[in-house]
């Protein structure tokens, strides 16, 4: 073998182990959270958290293969549940679908006590048919949850569109009617909001939208890979830096397949009149900003895209946020750049009942774990969600005990009493319990 030909051969090797990060190690996700009461009620349940996540070795700790095998292979071993589709036909005239899977453990009572719902929003373009989200409904059923899985008006193709509108980034409207359905059907459940990546800035949003009334039976949320700020977001994403203008084109495109798949009523010419669209705009844009002035922004009537995102962006509503709340993200994802997650490192580090876990690695919505080249069939992301959910429902369980009646005041005469037989040694005892508790 030639000098030359071994070269190209170190060459590439070097270039496949930079890209792979093989050489990186395992690590325990950072946390960032004020209220340690809340963290450790949490960990009790979930000790999963404080353990060193270990990515499949040989390209695990790639956020690009990460979110690249997430994408095109979903998951090892993906079941498909079995459950309910429910129809809703909205105010616009749009139809709204929802999926609803009952438990599979039936050893666990389901009295009011233990009826949780897991209300889930997928990513861009997602439905319950998505092979993330069909894997971790089923594991999630085998713990004992009802799962409700939230269609994206428009991604399913078997579902006509009934007016001229799809899901947007931060209309909340359409994951609203799921939780009002949801407690219509069953009014004692426990409602657990978990949003995937789009879906983890939708549930965000809702939790924090002081206009929009929320029934008390959602007690806490969950937030998967998501970039809080539309506008800083896109600015990251039409950079080529880190391929990031790549996985720009890719979401594009599917925003545009779903586009004309329903054109028949999207572009229609009463539509096009009525919004001013022009569909050879809508078929020559490159980027989402492109798509969204050509089409998505007078839909929905914004005077411009920049006024758009500012609307959507979950970032403008955190403040309003009241109940529990967990944010996820990794500092390999490729699509979520780190500079977008400082806001909420410090919303989590200075606000009560918020925990943000930070992971070194998994990409986006990867999380693929053990293994040398083979993972394994449930990932980091499942087993932390379902463990996090029982830490969750144990917080709401300690507030919601009552506190306990104090004693009723002693008499006068009983206080004399008791006082006559206290000896000075026993009031010195009872002064050093006070300080030593203190």
């Amino acid at each position: 073998m030639s000098t030359a030909l071994l070269a190209v051969i170190a060459v590439i090797l070097c270039v496949l182990f930079r890209i792979l990060n093989v050489n990186s190690q395992p690590l325990k996700p950072s946390v960032y959270c004020k209220d340690l009461n809340f963290l450790d009620t949490i960990l009790k349940i979930a000790p999963v958290l404080q353990e060193p996540y270990i990515p499949t070795r040989l390209w695990g700790f790639s956020g690009h293969v990460q979110t690249i095998v997430h994408s095109i292979v979903g998951r090892v071993k993906c079941p498909w549940p079995l459950g309910e589709r429910v129809y809703l036909t909205l105010k616009d005239g749009a139809t709204l679908t929802y999926d609803l899977y009952q438990p599979l453990d039936t050893s666990l009572s389901r009295d009011a006590e233990d009826d949780f719902t897991l209300a889930i929003c997928p990513g861009i373009g997602n439905t319950s048919e998505s092979v993330y989200i069909r894997t971790f409904v089923h594991y999630a059923q085998c713990h004992g949850y009802r799962c409700a899985v939230l269609n994206h008006v428009g991604a399913l193709s078997s579902v006509r569109v009934t007016s001229p509108r799809i899901f947007t980034y931060g209309h909340t409207g359409d994951y609203m009617e799921m939780i009002t359905n949801i407690v219509e059907r069953h009014p004692s459940t426990k409602i657990v909001a978990i949003g995937f990546s789009l879906g983890g800035n939708l549930v965000t949003k809702y939790m924090g939208e002081t206009k929009m009334q929320k029934p008390a039976n959602v007690i806490a949320g969950i937030s998967v890979c998501q970039g809080y700020s539309a506008t800083e977001g896109t600015r990251y994403l039409l950079n080529w830096q880190n391929f990031r203008r790549f996985y720009l084109y890719v979401m594009t495109e599917n925003m545009k397949s779903i586009i004309l798949k329903h054109r028949h009523i999207l572009l229609s010419e009463d539509t096009k009149q009525r919004y001013g669209l022009v569909e050879a705009d809508i078929v020559a844009a490159a980027t989402l900003p492109e798509l969204d002035e050509a089409y998505t922004r007078r839909v929905h009537n914004f005077s411009s895209v920049s006024e758009m995102y500012a609307w959507s962006s979950c970032i403008h509503y955190l403040n309003g946020i009241t109940i529990p709340m967990v944010f996820i993200n990794s500092k390999d994802d490729p699509i979520v750049p780190e500079p977008l997650l400082e806001p909420i490192r410090r919303h989590s580090a200075s606000n009560d009942k918020s925990l943000y876990l930070e992971l070194g690695h998994g990409g986006h919505l990867g999380f693929y774990e053990g293994g040398l080249m083979y993972p394994n069939p449930v990932t980091w992301l499942d087993r932390s969600l379902v463990a996090l959910v029982g830490g969750l429902a144990y917080v709401h369980a300690n507030n919601s005990k009552p506190a306990p009646t104090p004693p009723p005041l002693p008499s006068v005469e009983s206080v004399s009493s008791v006082a006559s037989f206290t000896s000075d040694k026993r009031i010195g005892h009872h002064s050093r319990t006070l300080v030593s508790q203190m």
